[in-house]
């Protein structure tokens, strides 16, 4: 008790002890937050350390996962070329003139088509009347063991019509392995020839993977030179790996604690990659992380002592003084000015201060000014890349037109055509309402209407709601271009577009749906991969994307810039398509910034006033 009374008085009478407790105590929660920070980050590094490994193992397995399917067409591709059947026929049992140069043609085509996959180090076929073994690398050899014989006849019988991996190491009679008897090391894919006939000979063909070049697809993604990565099959034997491992050496290493283990099975086969690397590798920078803890916690307890002290010593007023005027800069105040009297360390830091503030403030607006023009800049270059094609091709319709109908097509075409292009200018307003856009576009759809002889019809699905709402101009035109060149001009009859807009969730969505040709899937997931770049949720809002090089999607890249640059990174641009039932675009635009682009100019209300019938072309 009397050292609590001491204790509780010398509080009370030292400011000294009061800043070092204090110091102590606004250390505690960051001591807490730092400990915990540091033990959560190991778990946190095993985590996306496993994602980021499983994601580089998942592409490689894809790759090979393709590459399989790319050797099986290509060995469905032997196993049916009517010309090598055709050379394997005439070959009889024996070893005629004529056979052998059947051979040789045959060894020949093999040769050709090895270059198509460079994963491919060999083809076989094997000749069963006459037991000869014809191999791209090591020419032909005859197989004259008749339990050898008997061997590949049952395999081509077991494999029926399908495939079969076999391993080099996959033993055969007369204690031979299947590598030995075609003469490869690797994997190789076996079927019988001559799949469409059931009367065929058991001939096999027998296309080998390069265990090298496995090897060097996977082995990039080693972390270190302690880790291991293996390519297995489905009976876990190991087709390939970056060392000579056993399968009973891989199963007690699998089994070993101290190693991280990350397995990915392939989606289509059942092969899988597995990649060992030892924790505490994994754990290195954690624990590093951890040491360093430890000695920020020592010399924040110092400096607390320390600070208090000289803090105790007067220094307390011009770091106040610092600290008011750091917050009014940090809440947007930049003329705020400290008063400076002093001629120390603290006046120096005063004025540095203050001409930071005024720096600062110039900065922002004269970067902000300059980022702007760039923005309007880049906005107006943009719009003027709309494709002029719809130019020539009115023009050329018009030809047409005048060669086969009656003047007055011609004449709503261009009168169409005016109004289109006199909206499109507009007297420089940068946006429509809904309802304006669509009665704009619905201009360029009649005339490509009266081009395509009225093959397709078109229907305006507009929500009432959405009708006011303004949104920039000439968003739709470029997807309603796309949707009738590359959709419904090859349809016959019977062509259908749909312009929809709704309101939903605090979004303007903006569809364009035709039921022409559609797409293949790959070039659906191509277009789809290049507006996920343009949306991606880190791309600087006022500079355009790397696409000098660009070749193609010209429109699509056009509108979905412009809809970035303008709506920010919540708007959207979706696609979807079905390869003979037509395409669907999605422009999703945030509602807030659309009323905020809403400039009623008086030429735009004089532009809106205009009589539409009886303009002069």
């Amino acid at each position: 008790m009397r050292l609590l009374r001491w204790f509780t008085r010398l509080y009370h009478q030292n400011i000294q002890l009061r800043l070092t407790i204090y110091f102590l105590f606004i250390l505690l929660p960051l001591v807490a937050v730092s400990l915990f920070s540091t033990f959560r980050s190991q778990d946190l590094l095993v985590e996306q350390t496993t994602e980021r490994t499983r994601t580089a193992l998942s592409s490689s397995m894809d790759y090979i996962d393709l590459t399989l399917q790319n050797v099986e067409e290509i060995s469905t591709v032997i196993a049916t070329d009517s010309n090598m059947l055709r050379l394997l026929e005439k070959s009889g049992p024996g070893l005629s003139p004529q056979a052998v140069l059947n051979f040789l043609d045959l060894l020949k085509q093999l040769s050709s088509i090895t270059s198509i996959n460079h994963m491919i180090s060999q083809v076989s076929i094997y000749h069963s009347p006459s037991g000869v073994l014809l191999s791209t690398t090591n020419g032909s050899k005859r197989v004259t063991n008749p339990a050898q014989q008997d061997w590949l006849a049952q395999m081509a019988r077991f494999s029926g019509s399908g495939i079969v991996y076999t391993m080099s190491e996959e033993p055969t009679p007369e204690g031979k392995t299947f590598g030995d008897l075609i003469g490869a090391d690797g994997i190789s894919l076996v079927r019988v020839m001559d799949l469409n006939n059931p009367l065929r000979q058991p001939n096999l063909l027998a296309v080998t993977l390069s265990k090298a070049k496995l090897l060097n697809l996977i082995h990039s993604l080693l972390p270190s030179e302690n880790a291991q990565i293996y390519l297995m099959n489905d009976n876990r034997k190991i087709i390939t790996g970056s060392d000579d491992a056993t399968a009973e050496q891989l199963s007690a290493r699998m089994a070993d604690e101290d190693m991280f283990t990350v397995q990915v099975n392939s989606k289509y086969y059942k092969w899988s990659l597995l990649l060992m690397q030892p924790r505490k590798e994994v754990y290195a920078k954690s624990e590093q992380m951890q040491l360093y803890t430890y000695v920020i916690i020592g010399i924040s307890v110092l400096l607390a002592l320390w600070i208090s002290w000289a803090v105790y010593s007067g220094i307390a007023s011009p770091v106040q003084k610092l600290m008011q005027g750091m917050k009014r800069a940090g809440s947007g105040n930049f003329n705020v000015k400290l008063e400076n009297d002093r001629q120390d360390e603290f006046g120096y830091l005063t004025q540095s201060f203050n001409q930071m503030i005024l720096d600062q403030k110039q900065l922002i607006e004269h970067g902000y000014e300059q980022q702007l023009r760039l923005a309007v800049t880049e906005l107006k270059f943009l719009q003027t890349q709309i494709n002029p094609h719809f130019l020539y091709n009115t023009l050329d319709s018009i030809y047409w037109a005048a060669k086969n109908y009656e003047a007055d097509e011609i004449s709503e075409m261009v009168l169409n055509l005016s109004r289109f292009f006199r909206l499109s200018l507009n007297k420089g307003t940068d946006t429509f309402t809904v309802e304006e856009t669509v009665a704009h576009l619905h201009y360029y759809v009649r005339v490509q209407q009266l081009r395509f002889l009225d093959k397709f019809s078109v229907a305006y699905d507009i929500q009432e709601e959405s009708k006011t709402i303004p949104i920039m101009k000439l968003l739709l035109q470029p997807l309603v271009e796309n949707a009738i060149l590359h959709g419904l001009e090859q349809r016959d009859r019977g062509g259908e577009l749909i312009v929809r807009a709704r309101l939903e969730d605090g979004f303007v969505h903006m569809t364009v749906t035709d039921n022409g040709v559609g797409m293949p899937q790959d070039r659906l997931r191509y277009i789809s991969g290049e507006l996920e770049r343009v949306f991606a949720p880190d791309k600087p809002g006022l500079s355009l994307p790397p696409w000098e090089n660009a070749k193609d999607l010209y429109g699509l890249r056009n509108v979905a810039s412009r809809v970035r640059m303008v709506y920010g990174k919540r708007s959207r641009m979706e696609i979807d398509s079905r390869e003979g039932e037509g395409t669907s675009v999605t422009v999703r635009l945030p509602l807030d910034r659309c009323k905020e682009m809403l400039q009623l100019s008086p030429e735009r209300a004089d532009t809106d006033n205009e009589k539409e019938a009886g303009g002069s072309v």
